[in-house]
């Protein structure tokens, strides 16, 4: 079953169910990935990594949200944005702690004899690579900046 099938299934389920936001939460995720579907035509189609793309895009701007209204102390908004990025997560693999991307990341400082922060551009497309989706962008980008010695 495709990431579309499974969101089309859940929205089916949290329609009999009644769930208000976590069904206008999976409407918002299809759309995403019915978009980005009509962009990926000309070039053969959607692949698992468009629909992570969606998806990180997603969560990102939950998260972004979340910090904007909880230094406007707007905590309802906050909370709603809380509840929908929860579910954004349900979609998205499982994301690694930052003790297994500082052990990556120190492997990769020794394979290519990094020392300091001038390495940073060497080393942070490696990582996040490695970790597309498993773990948040500036998580891995403030981790890189102290193991490069900051």
């Amino acid at each position: 079953m495709t990431l579309q099938e499974k969101i089309l299934e859940d929205i089916k389920t949290s329609m009999k169910s009644a769930q208000k936001l976590r069904l206008e939460t999976l409407r918002t995720i299809r759309a995403g990935l019915l978009e980005k579907e009509v962009e990926k035509r000309p070039t053969g189609g959607m692949k698992p990594e468009d629909e992570l793309v969606v998806l990180i895009a997603a969560s990102k701007k939950r998260k972004e949200a979340i910090e904007i209204y909880r230094q406007n102390n707007r905590i309802d908004l906050a909370e709603q944005e809380e509840h929908e990025l929860a579910i954004i997560q349900e979609y998205l693999p499982k994301q690694v702690s930052s003790d297994e991307i500082t052990v990556f990341i120190q492997k990769t400082i020794k394979e290519l004899n990094a020392s300091s922060q001038k390495d940073f551009g060497k080393v942070m497309p490696i990582i996040v690579k490695e970790f597309k989706g498993r773990a948040d962008g500036k998580l891995i980008q403030e981790l890189v900046k102290n193991n490069l010695g900051a």
